[in-house]
């Protein structure tokens, strides 16, 4: 009688997560299929299947066990017993996961499994490290957005890419100039300061679009500050939580908005350049077009840690893509019978990224290649 009255009190019991819980859309990693689990509130995370995925988004307190265990069999074909049911709340109870369950205590350090925009920094040192430029980045963000945030919408958004798109197309039908005005900055010291002073701007645009891209979604600001490896100092800004951001989209936009920032940085000096006359003027802002330009396609190439690798991640919906798609294809190489343990869909994603990858490569070392010659051929 005991274990009757238990597996009713159990099909009765009304679970829910705690809502600081959030759960990630699906991601290939390796040959499975997972989910991000982040607790906001410890900063614990970790992974799960699309099975406990199921039964923790409709863990809200309004439904029983029963009616989730018959939606799970729905879906699955198979219905979980008390014995499932036990050790699924012991795990979400045991991370503090569930209503109610005592919370574990905040772990020392940050750990972020997730691919995003932007990492934490390293602590601070004299040769290498970071310090943060406000107290609260969230609330600076928030700020920003308030300031610049309908570029975001829909009309401001088609309009300013519609520029960007012009302007691409001006600036591609002239790669002599450009590369010409590239070689003349690298043999002028006082051009070159000039240029490398105003890219140097563009990289802090970018960091803070990342930053309004993300208020924009419902997404936190962590952090804004410089990173130093000298002698390069940049700015960084930290998107907590961001590949828990509602829609595939809006991540999308916030990994890249930063390289069109860099590019919308770049309409004005294009505008200055169309009416420019013959002459040093015109060539010092062919330089920095170009420059401006290979600045923003190298952060799109998809390789760790560049916002590139993030908008890959995200298009092919897989986690950690590069450390990934070099297993599988070490062990199809191999002909491994590993290899036939992924599923096609990861196969593909995987083979793809790499090919892509390589064009991309290929494609920035050809432009590399370009302005080297002209700056040779210049001195």
């Amino acid at each position: 009688m005991s274990g009757t009255r238990e597996s009713q009190a159990l099909a009765a019991h009304q679970p829910r997560l705690r809502p600081e819980v959030l759960v990630s859309d699906a991601l290939l990693h390796g040959p499975r299929t997972v989910h991000l689990v982040k607790d906001t509130a410890t900063g614990q995370s970790f992974e799960v299947g699309p099975r406990e995925r199921f039964l923790m988004v409709r863990m809200d307190g309004t439904r029983t066990v029963a009616e989730l265990g018959g939606a799970y069999a729905a879906a699955f074909g198979k219905r979980l017993g008390d014995a499932h049911w036990g050790r699924l709340f012991q795990l979400l109870g045991g991370k503090g996961l569930l209503d109610g369950a005592p919370r574990p205590e905040r772990p020392a350090g940050p750990g972020q499994p997730q691919d995003q925009p932007s990492g934490r920094p390293p602590a601070r040192g004299l040769l290498a490290g970071s310090v943060r430029l406000v107290a609260d980045a969230h609330a600076t963000a928030g700020r920003l957005h308030r300031a610049t945030g309908f570029l975001l919408g829909r009309v401001w958004g088609t309009v300013l890419l519609a520029a960007l798109g012009a302007m691409l197309l001006v600036l591609a039908l002239h790669p002599g100039e450009l590369v010409d005005g590239a070689a003349a900055v690298f043999t002028e010291p006082v051009l070159l300061v000039a240029v490398a002073t105003a890219l140097w701007l563009s990289t802090a645009l970018h960091e803070l679009a990342h930053g309004v891209a993300a208020r924009h979604y419902g997404g936190r600001v962590g952090e804004i500050g410089l990173r130093w490896r000298l002698p390069v100092v940049i700015m960084y800004c930290t998107v907590d939580d961001y590949m828990y951001l509602a829609g595939r989209r809006a991540r999308i936009v916030v990994a890249g908005a930063g390289a069109v920032a860099n590019l919308l940085f770049l309409l004005p000096f294009w505008c200055w350049w169309l009416l420019a006359p013959e002459g040093p003027t015109r060539d010092g802002l062919a330089g920095l077009l170009f420059l401006g330009v290979l600045q923003a396609a190298a952060m799109l190439v998809p390789l760790p840690p560049l916002d590139g690798y993030t908008i890959a991640g995200q298009l092919l919906g897989g986690l950690r893509l590069a450390e990934s798609s070099r297993t599988y294809l070490s062990l199809a190489l191999r002909r491994s019978p590993d290899a036939a343990a992924y599923p096609r869909r990861a196969r593909a994603v995987y083979a793809g990224y790499a090919a892509g990858t390589v064009l991309t490569v290929g494609a920035l070392a050809v432009a590399l290649v370009l302005l080297v010659r002209a700056v040779v051929l210049a001195a």
